[in-house]
């Protein structure tokens, strides 16, 4: 597989380089050279199969003969071995597609997992590797999971102070051993401003093997195609061709994915790019210019990113195709909405979260009388216990995985957005 470099198309480099760089040159994200074309007779054979068989089959059509299709088979599995994502019926043409059932209750299990495998796949015997990346509530605890205890391996996570869940938080701050927690006093983008500071820094990256595993590492970004496929073959045959998705976004890795999977053959009709506050995506959409605000803190906190990273990709993806950005479907919604929204899913007997809310919300309002729609549930509803509580007046069980954290400890250390201060902590760590 040959990507290159956004920033740089002379940069081109193959899957294991750009897994293990996570960024290229002048912090550029790294895309395909070429997209795989799945005809509509091999798409019907491919949605007959398995999910890890079907996932397989298509990140082996991205990755070619790097690796084995047999030893990319035991990597998957082992990746995605986890309750699989279900569609759940709220009204006669509307489902929530749930991601939320692996270990950390999110839809970053997936693609966090999965690079997880590549970096073991990957890596020489005995070549140690920091991994250093930000998160705005669920990242983190995915990554954090996904590597614990693995062997060469450091990981370092930045998170907002004071702008994630207190579940979201014991979920990934409260391991230790090889997982390093740091709360940051600032944004989310203060956050992912130091992790960009650390790629530049090209002495440093050297000097301790840095990697990134924020969805800007096209290992995720791939793994997060799968899922698309699942849905798509759950739907019923007769209502395929009118398939709207509406992806909750924050970094914008899950639509990218999603519009990755339409690109390489799922017909899918629309995507709807559904944001919080943090509205930098649909202003652009709307008036074409790109004009990031100050981060807004909001209920849906991982959403809480006004300067996108993912976005490059999706733009280069839409030139590629010839595609029409117009054509993509988009909205913001406020907090007020996301509560009464969340009160109206929770009458249709389904209790939600701040983040599927809102593409709930836009899904229903955007959705056309011939179309079958599908809103992703990207994390369980008691990872915002607090808030959906009180929205509710409902009561939410917690899982096993939060119950057995609850009362542990953070081990987290806290500094102010200075790069200096983070450098001197990366490499005395």
């Amino acid at each position: 597989m040959k990507l290159y470099n956004l920033k740089n198309h002379n940069e081109k480099v193959n899957f294991a380089t750009a897994v293990k760089l996570g960024l290229g040159q002048k912090q550029g994200l790294f895309f395909p050279v070429e997209l795989p074309v799945i005809k509509p007779i091999e798409l019907s054979e491919i949605l007959k199969m398995d999910f890890i068989t079907r996932s397989t089959e298509i990140l082996s059509k991205f990755i070619y003969n790097e690796i084995s299709k047999e030893k990319l088979y035991k990597h998957v599995k082992k990746a995605f071995s986890f309750k699989h994502p279900l569609k759940i019926k709220i009204t006669k043409n509307i489902s929530c597609f749930e991601l939320f059932h692996g270990p950390t209750l999110a839809f970053k299990d997936f693609g966090a997992r999965f690079m997880a495998q590549m970096i073991l796949s990957l890596n020489k015997e005995n070549e140690s590797v920091t991994i250093l990346t930000a998160t705005s509530g669920d990242t983190g605890a995915a990554v954090a999971h996904a590597f614990y205890k693995m062997k060469n391996v450091r990981v370092i996570i930045l998170y907002p102070k004071g702008k994630i869940s207190e579940l979201q938080e014991k979920l990934f701050c409260t391991l230790g051993k090889n997982i390093k927690t740091i709360s940051i006093n600032g944004s989310f983008d203060d956050c992912q401003k130091l992790v960009k500071e650390a790629f530049n820094d090209k002495k440093l990256k050297e000097s301790i093997g840095l990697n990134s595993a924020n969805s800007i590492n096209i290992s995720r970004l791939l793994a997060q195609i799968c899922y698309y496929f699942e849905a798509f073959s759950l739907i019923p045959k007769e209502k395929r061709n009118n398939l709207v998705i509406a992806v909750p976004c924050g970094n914008f890795g899950n639509l990218t994915a999603g519009l990755l999977a339409k690109s390489i053959g799922l017909p899918i009709k629309s995507f709807i790019a559904c944001t919080n506050a943090n509205d930098t995506v649909p202003r652009f959409l709307n008036e074409g210019k790109w004009d990031p605000k100050q981060t807004i803190s909001t209920i849906s906190n991982a959403m809480d990113i006004s300067q996108p990273n993912n976005w490059p990709r999706i733009e280069e993806l839409f030139n590629r195709k010839k595609w029409n950005l117009k054509e993509l479907r988009f909205g913001s919604v406020s907090d007020n909405i996301t509560k009464t929204t969340l009160q109206e899913i929770f009458k249709l007997g389904y209790v939600s979260e701040p983040h599927a809310a809102i593409a709930y919300r836009l899904l229903k309002d955007q959705l056309k009388e011939d179309e079958f729609g599908l809103f992703l549930g990207t994390a369980h509803p008691a990872k915002f216990k607090d808030t959906v509580e009180k929205i509710l007046q409902n009561k939410i069980l917690l899982p096993d995985e939060l119950k057995y954290r609850i009362n542990s400890p953070l081990l987290s250390y806290n500094i102010n957005p200075d790069f200096n201060i983070l450098k001197k902590f990366l490499i005395k760590e």
